[in-house]
């Protein structure tokens, strides 16, 4: 009797193994079609929309940016890996966090907030259709009660063990070591680029600190010379160009201006890099100047820039017009090209048609003026002759030339070192501003002093007089700034620059 039982034990025993395989395999298709079906969320992640998922593909995460490519982090094991996808930038918010630069200080922690959040919400809804799925997929196939409840068991004990290898397995430190595919395989080496310049400018701001409180030290050595051009009462106007939100621009401006006791700043453009509103924010820092600014609208300058600049207390804009600083009249236009705006053409007859327009102008006032305000050169070239001097930028190489009717054609380096872009060269761009001496009773140019401030690397500040001999024969002539008396011109010899960007 004993020997027919052992088939039949083997016989219950593969039935019994055959039913569980089917419940389990019932359970692990059900889930998975769960998972693929419900197993989603749209969430905003900072200021992008974005899906988030949990897909049967094997553990770690990956965020995809289309159509850049993808990162991927071997984050922990499991049979489900996260799945983000980045699906477009909403408007508002992204327009909400430009508006405010202020928000930028928490939109890490606003971006781990939304990320932990969706994460979450994903999870459980992973897990409820996994057990979901799992359940209706047993009632559907096997119709039975009992086969159900099985299901619901199997299906809660594959989530909860999915769950629990994932927690094992965590691996953090992976985050910082992503895999990068699609274009995003630069990725690398953009970063690294950034963080680098960021830690140059780091450095660079802290030794501009140190030089440019060294400005008031050469200024106390060149104030035991002779007042410029013999006259003790000279109007003395500061001379800057292309600042580019560098904040060491700024501070050279304001300790020049202070130490120079100068009557008023000329600023010939580029205030700011694209225009932005975020940008404009550190314009506010001309308002603290206690002497007038005139200002004209360079090639990086918006029409809004240029209507903070005028909303500052002290502050004037030119655009074809004039403004009498310290008794000195200073007329200006101002670049007609807007770079940040790729439709814009502003070709070279733009550029000269624009300083045409000035000299028009010019030709319709009582008196000449003193001194033009222009962004480019080129613009200056239709006011030889017709104003004596005429200050200009764009180009971050400072330049004094005669241009062919005598005026005297002064072209600015870079006071904000090309901003952080001038980091990227092998030497940064020195900072470069001039202050200009003038004849109060005449407005003749009769003097002035050349700043430099050596780029990341470079210790030294130099200031060079020139001072302008009148003229012999009463033909309105100047002296030639490109041939200062020796030792004098230094705006040159501060190293290589990086390529400016006009």
């Amino acid at each position: 009797m004993s020997e027919p039982s052992t088939p039949s034990r083997r016989s219950r025993a593969l039935r019994r193994a055959g039913r569980w395989t089917v419940r389990v395999v019932i359970a692990l298709v059900g889930a998975f079609l769960g998972i693929l079906v419900l197993g989603r969320v749209a969430a905003p992640i900072g200021p992008f929309d974005a899906t988030v998922a949990f897909r049967p593909f094997g553990g770690g995460a990956d965020l995809d940016i289309p159509p850049l490519g993808a990162l991927e982090v071997d984050a922990y094991d499991g049979p489900l890996r996260l799945e983000i996808q980045l699906s477009r930038v909403d408007e508002i918010r992204a327009q909400a966090l430009a508006a405010d630069p202020s928000r930028l200080d928490g939109v890490v922690d606003r971006v781990s907030a939304d990320l932990r959040d969706a994460v979450e919400r994903v999870a459980l809804l992973t897990a409820l259709a996994a057990v979901g799925g799992a359940t209706l997929t047993s009632l559907l196939v096997l119709r039975r009660r009992r086969e159900t409840v099985i299901a619901l068991g199997l299906s809660t004990a594959l989530v909860a063990g999915t769950g629990g290898l994932a927690a094992a397995t965590w691996r953090p430190e992976a985050l910082s070591q992503p895999t990068y595919t699609g274009l995003l395989v630069n990725a690398n080496s953009l970063i690294g680029s950034a963080q680098d310049i960021v830690a140059r400018f780091d450095a660079y701001r802290a030794s501009l600190e140190d030089l440019v409180a060294n400005v008031s030290t050469l200024y106390s050595t060149l104030s035991t010379l002779p007042p410029p051009g013999g006259r003790a009462d000279s109007v003395a106007l500061l001379h800057v160009s292309d600042l580019h939100l560098n904040p060491a621009g700024f501070d050279l401006v304001r300790q020049v201006a202070a130490q120079f006791e100068v009557d008023g700043v000329l600023d010939t453009g580029d205030i700011t890099d694209w225009g932005s509103e975020p940008e404009n924010r550190l314009i506010s820092s001309i308002g603290t100047l206690d002497v007038p600014y005139v200002f004209i609208r360079g090639n990086h300058d918006s029409a809004v820039t240029a209507g903070l600049v005028a909303s500052q207390p002290n502050a004037t804009v030119l655009d074809d017009s004039a403004v009498t600083v310290a008794g000195i009249e200073v007329v200006g236009t101002p670049d007609p090209r807007f770079t940040p705006d790729q439709g814009a053409t502003g070709d070279v007859e733009s550029l000269e048609e624009t300083g045409e327009g000035l000299a028009e102008f010019v030709d319709d006032l009582p008196d000449p003026p003193s001194i033009a305000l222009v962004h480019d050169p080129k613009q200056a070239v239709p006011l030889d002759g017709v104003v004596p001097v005429v200050l200009a930028g764009h180009t971050h190489e400072r330049e004094v030339t005669e241009l062919d009717d005598g005026t005297l054609l002064m072209v600015q380096g870079s006071t904000g070192g090309a901003g952080l872009r001038g980091l990227q060269g092998e030497y940064p761009e020195p900072l470069t501003c001039t202050v200009l001496y003038l004849d109060p009773d005449t407005g003749a140019l009769t003097a002035y002093d050349q700043i430099t401030l050596g780029g990341l690397g470079e210790t030294e500040v130099t200031i060079g007089r020139v001072v302008i001999e009148p003229p012999s024969d009463g033909d309105g002539g100047t002296e030639d700034g490109d041939q200062p008396p020796a030792g004098t011109e230094d705006g040159d010899d501060t190293g290589t620059p990086a390529s400016p960007t006009g």
